[in-house]
């Protein structure tokens, strides 16, 4: 299989709120907004995140009224912490705060409207001390 892009979607009940939350607080661009659908771009050509109106015909008869459980994902910027500042600053709840990680990330997590979890990650050394322990000598 040759992958041309990725899409991440999940049902939702309120897509406009979603979308809103991604473009407005978040600030990914919007690519496709329908009242049943819409799509953000997140970061790279053809890789977008993509909500779903709960119940639509488009989704699969035994899938439509599905909880969203479980459904993170991880978004790389260039400073968390300038993140983390201008997120609160906006009102949004850190659900984890700005920590750093032994291994290479500066993170905190944030939940969109539909209670998906948004790890924003910078990349940042490795701790020495934790590589020699767990990573494969190169």
């Amino acid at each position: 299989m040759q992958v041309k892009g990725f899409g991440a979607g999940y049902l939702v009940d309120d897509v406009a709120a979603t979308t809103r939350f991604y473009a407005d607080v978040i600030g990914l661009p919007v690519t496709v907004e329908l009242d049943w659908f819409a799509s953000v771009n997140a970061g790279a050509p053809g890789y977008e995140i993509s909500f779903v109106q709960r119940g639509h015909a488009s989704v699969p008869e035994g899938y439509r009224a599905a909880e969203t459980t479980g459904v993170m994902f991880g978004l790389v910027v260039e400073d968390a912490a300038a993140e983390a500042e201008r997120l609160e600053a906006a009102g949004v709840e850190l659900v984890v705060p700005l920590v750093d990680e032994v291994y290479g990330q500066r993170h905190f997590y944030v939940a969109d409207p539909d209670g998906v979890l948004l790890d924003v990650i910078e990349m940042i050394p490795v701790d020495p001390e934790w590589a020699a322990a767990n990573l494969p000598a190169s």
